[in-house]
């Protein structure tokens, strides 16, 4: 028995086992077009499709993997063993080069499900909902609501804090879920046997991890993959918007034994960065809750946490497999979007010694995006054009024929599933807010098919400026170099219509930051 709370759609449900009926099967079948009309939760929503199977509306089943960083096979990782999201990157759209657009769990997630950028949601902090400042948007889920898909939530889509938040609604946003499910496993109840190589700090924040006895089953993210395969089950006779979220790879890295078996831990390597790397990278550029680099941790323990991640990122991986066979085994691969994506990109001791998130480099701003839709031309195929978080919005709905709000700034990237290599001249915009020493720092990035250029608080606690076609590392910043001046201006210049360049006046929490 699914634990989660049904909201509304009574009306709904009792039309479509009308529907369902033999003779009612009968009528349909017979019309090419069929008009159903769904009332849901107080609203009439008018639907046209065709009403013969193949032809109804698209299911979505819609997965965010926290904390995941292209450390996946598919996008080229060596050491990454992920059959699963290997196999979904054969069959869909690999997006190459996608980013988010704050690298931090709430913002982003906020940013990601409602089309819209942090400065427009002021979202920015671990605390903030973005309903306090726009309380009437319509978020992604909602919209599909809103037109009479079946909506669930299973796991982290919205924020939660981890672990402490396992099992709870965390920061949710009831308006767009029908029905959500908060499995809590054996994880949550095995704290005590975690290896903390941070005392001081929460296993939340910390390098933390434990190879875990017992099944997939029995940890939260196994919990998650069955419940949805439950939900998916109980409603394919019907479109559904099924929103799955993962909580691993976040700290603590926290798997079956056997996925930490799967890697040769005397293979695990700190990643290449000259020596002299930091030389000329601004303060502010290095994320505030890792002032010292690898935590101050000897390189043997840094590659502990390295293998955990790994082992973590397998697991999810498997459980991401059981999703997609469970798709196959229901027969609704021809008619179900898959979207797979994290909440951003994640540092394991780049620039010599960043870890996790929260900063505009590339491994913090990129993230791995992998889109699924049946027929799409461009399936099995690499997309290397830059994307954002915020075009997944305007995607999914145009995929399932829906009208995305006007306002949204996002662009449908339907066009790039069906010809991946086509043009695209769009850029994406990161942010992040630091706390400073007492006076808040901004920080802004845009990234083009060629240039990163960052500024914080407007330039004036520094600049950066990389080259990807030479420097895709980012290991030299160009920004003080006067022969860049013009192009740093058009790149601030193209800022500028995107991100403010300065702390904001509404209220955020330093201390979540």
């Amino acid at each position: 028995m699914l634990r989660g709370s049904r909201k509304g759609g009574r009306g709904a449900r009792s039309f479509a086992a009308c529907l369902d009926t033999g003779p009612c099967r009968t009528v349909l079948r017979s019309l090419s077009l069929a008009v159903f009309a769904f009332f849901w939760s107080g609203q009439t929503c008018l639907v046209a499709r065709d009403a013969s199977d193949a032809d109804r509306p698209y299911n979505v089943l819609f997965v965010a993997v926290d904390d995941l960083a292209c450390s996946l096979g598919c996008y080229g990782d060596p050491l990454a063993v992920t059959p699963n999201f290997d196999r979904l990157a054969r069959q869909g759209v690999l997006f190459e080069r996608a980013y988010c657009q704050l690298p931090l769990c709430n913002p982003s997630r906020a940013s990601l499900l409602t089309g819209r950028r942090p400065d427009e949601i002021r979202v920015y902090d671990l605390d903030r909902h973005f309903r306090e400042q726009m309380p009437d948007l319509t978020t992604l889920p909602q919209l599909f609501r809103n037109n009479g898909w079946f909506v669930a939530r299973v796991g982290k889509l919205y924020h939660y804090n981890v672990p402490a938040g396992i099992g709870t609604d965390g920061l949710d946003d009831p308006a767009s879920w029908q029905q959500t499910v908060n499995p809590k496993g054996r994880d949550t109840l095995e704290e005590e046997k975690i290896f903390n190589a941070e005392p001081h700090r929460p296993i939340s924040a910390a390098l933390s991890w434990l190879a875990a006895e017992g099944t997939d089953e029995q940890q939260t993210d196994g919990m998650i993959a069955t419940q949805a395969i439950d939900l998916m089950r109980e409603h394919a006779d019907q479109p559904f918007f099924i929103g799955v979220g993962f909580f691993r790879p976040h700290t603590p890295y926290v798997a079956p034994k056997a996925y930490f078996e799967l890697y040769d831990r005397g293979r695990m390597k700190m990643p290449y960065a000259p020596v002299d790397d930091r030389r000329d990278i601004p303060a502010a550029a290095f994320a505030h809750n890792c002032p010292e680099p690898n935590y101050g941790l000897p390189e043997a323990t840094c590659l502990d946490a390295k293998h955990a991640y790994y082992a973590s990122v397998s697991f999810v991986d498997a459980q991401l497999g059981r999703l997609l066979d469970a798709v196959e085994e229901l027969g609704l691969r021809e008619r179900t979007i898959v979207v797979v994506w994290s909440d951003h990109g994640y540092h394991l001791g780049e620039h010599r010694g960043i870890w996790q998130k929260r900063c505009l480099f590339e491994e913090s701003a990129r993230a791995p995006l992998l889109i699924y839709a049946p027929q799409a031309a461009g399936n099995g195929k690499t997309c290397s054009r830059i994307v954002e978080f915020v075009d997944i919005y305007p995607t999914v709905a145009d995929l399932c024929g829906l009208a995305s709000p006007e306002d949204l700034t996002g662009a449908s990237l339907k066009p790039l599933l069906q010809e991946p290599d086509r043009a695209w001249d769009r850029p994406a915009i990161t942010q992040v807010l630091r706390p400073g020493d007492g006076e808040p720092i901004m920080g802004r990035s845009i990234r083009t098919q060629r240039w990163r250029y960052t500024e914080w608080n407007a330039g004036s606690a520094g600049r950066e400026l990389y080259d990807h076609q030479e420097d895709p590392g980012e290991f030299t910043n160009l920004a003080d170099r006067v022969e860049f001046g013009q192009l740093m201006a058009e790149l601030k210049s193209a800022l500028d219509a995107f991100a403010t360049p300065l702390p904001p006046s509404t209220p955020f929490n330093p201390a979540r930051l």
